[in-house]
């Protein structure tokens, strides 16, 4: 049972609740804080974990910064989490902290994201399935590819494919320009039936809007193509010490990307406020929210569903 509501993304300080997990304790920490980004899919994620830790008895906080001051803020201790640590995008920025020990890497909260070039349903059953099969028909698309904006990462690994001819992509070009006017482009074409090809990802409200199918490569570690990613929460280091309760509930905090797809629909396509989505997501999500609280408690050190039914159940 899920609700097509919820999406943004900010920062966010909470109490972290102390407990150890083999028996109710008092919490140990008493905030929490969130770091965000001004995306949709991190708001409404930051959003629901927020209802739910304060349900719980706890405080918190979000403060956005820009992604390299979250990372050096998680390491220095004075952020707690971050629920958008994109893989592999954010790789080079994570991976020296958390080998110093100065970062953890929690949990992958969102198993089954993916990027790359996407086409509607429409032009796959017209045999447009691979890059392959993109670039030998490329004056059905202008040799166009419809991106987000220049100096992005993707941006610039579409434009470095073109440069280096990648399957033949050499005279292709990119046209760029921001996410709502890239999908509102594409949007107008899909309406018309027209062959378009575009930078897609999901989790993201394009999913559900409209009928999308994600190219094929057959080329080993692709980059612009059928990109496999996964989305981490990061945390301080000292979270799992200081309050294993809540590091706990951090631990359990995984949904598949149709979830955050939905919540990012309800956010950015329908523009719902973000407290809304979350609080009527959780009320009719019961299911998925006891798996998320299994073995945690409240901030009182009491089974935390007690405070979750009485906020959201009845």
């Amino acid at each position: 049972m899920r609700n097509a509501k919820l999406a943004g993304a900010f920062s966010f300080t909470f109490l972290t609740a102390g407990l150890t997990l083999a028996a109710p304790a008092q919490a140990q920490m008493d905030s929490v804080h969130f770091g965000s980004s001004p995306w949709p899919g991190v708001t409404v994620k930051t959003e629901v974990a927020v209802q739910l830790l304060e349900a719980m008895g706890y405080d918190t906080q979000r403060t956005e910064l820009a992604l390299s001051a979250i990372m050096q803020s998680l390491a220095d201790g004075d952020l707690d989490v971050y629920l958008a640590g994109w893989y592999p995008n954010q790789a080079t920025m994570v991976d020296p902290l958390v080998e110093q020990g100065r970062l953890e890497k929690l949990v992958v909260n969102v198993p089954d994201a993916l990027s790359g070039l996407v086409v509607p349903a429409y032009v796959w059953n017209d045999g447009i399935h691979s890059l392959d099969d993109l670039v030998a028909n490329g004056d059905r698309f202008d040799h166009t590819i419809y991106g987000i904006e220049a100096g992005a990462a993707m941006s610039d690994t579409i434009d470095q494919a073109i440069s280096n001819d990648y399957a033949g992509l050499g005279d292709w070009q990119q046209q760029n320009s921001n996410t709502a006017a890239m999908l509102s482009q594409a949007g107008n074409m899909i309406e018309n039936q027209q062959p378009v090809v575009f930078y897609g990802w999901r989790p993201h409200w394009m999913n559900l809007a409209f009928d999308l199918r994600y190219l094929e490569d057959s080329r080993p570690d692709s980059q612009i193509a059928g990109v496999e990613a996964q989305v981490w929460t990061l945390a301080n280091p000292g979270m799992a010490e200081a309050d294993p309760n809540v590091h706990r509930f951090f631990d359990q905090f995984v949904l598949d990307s149709e979830i955050q797809s939905e919540w990012i629909f309800a956010y950015s396509y329908e523009e719902r406020d973000a407290a809304d989505v979350a609080h009527d997501w959780i009320a009719d999500n019961r299911d998925v929210v006891e798996g998320w609280l299994e073995g945690v408690t409240d901030h009182d050190g009491n089974p935390a569903m007690q405070r979750i039914e009485s906020a959201f159940y009845n």
